[in-house]
């Protein structure tokens, strides 16, 4: 047990899908995992385990911000022995040729937080996915004939009152979308030498400021965790 996860040590499979919100979290294994069990819930922060097609898989909210799924996902693989994290969650499309409901698939993960030069001795350190991780990402879109945007992301700080300047620079480097996390889990983890993953679902577009409904979000929601779930099956054989 640790602070924040009151799990017993093997109560968690080696790959983690890490919603935002932990009721999320209980949504997915409800619905697609088999033999669900309830790990852990400090602070409602609920945890799962059950299995994919035969294999043993996790699903844990991480909470919003860099600083709630650090302190996740440290635990999770120092003390847990946690292999592979898969966020998964929604975006702030700044791309035009995004659309709502897109799938992105973060290839990189700039950040507006100091949290990983605090990591990196005061230098900027260039946050991204395992390539393990977002080749099988990769195929596994192409086996499911889905086309989700392949490219960089922003981690923000802010969900409101970003400074007016953020917009354009992000258009200026070819960000494609806005998220709160992706950059602090791909930090932790190559500092541990473990894979992760950011799939990601437009819900809000920027530029046009459209906003999906609940029911739309629900449609890409599934195309999102197809991939997710299918991914992490291909990367366990």
């Amino acid at each position: 047990m640790t602070a924040h996860i009151n799990a017993e040590i093997g109560d968690f499979a080696e790959t983690v899908l890490m919603p935002g919100d932990p009721l999320r979290a209980k949504f997915i294994a409800d619905t697609y995992l088999q033999d669900v069990r309830e790990v852990t819930n400090v602070r409602n922060m609920l945890g799962f385990t059950g299995t994919y097609k035969g294999m043993p898989l996790s699903v844990m909210g991480h909470g919003m911000g860099m600083p709630s799924i650090s302190i996740y996902a440290h635990e999770l693989i120092h003390e847990y022995g946690v292999k592979k994290l898969m966020r998964i969650g929604s975006c702030g499309a700044v791309c035009e040729e995004l659309k709502l409901l897109d799938l992105v698939v973060a290839t990189g993960a700039s950040c507006s937080s100091s949290i990983n030069r605090e990591r990196f001795s005061g230098y900027d350190f260039a946050a991204v996915p395992d390539f393990a991780l977002l080749k099988a990402c990769a195929d596994t879109a192409e086996k499911l004939k889905l086309s989700p945007a392949f490219g960089n992301i922003l981690s923000d700080d802010l969900f409101y009152g970003s400074s007016p300047a953020l917009l354009p620079a992000m258009q200026k480097m070819n960000i494609l979308a806005v998220e709160m996390e992706a950059a602090a889990l791909f930090a932790i983890a190559a500092e541990a030498r473990v894979q992760a993953l950011c799939v990601l679902t437009v819900s809000d577009h920027l530029i046009t400021s459209e906003q999906a409904t609940s029911e739309q979000r629900q449609t890409s929601f599934n195309q999102m965790m197809e991939l997710a779930l299918e991914t992490a099956f291909e990367v366990s054989k």
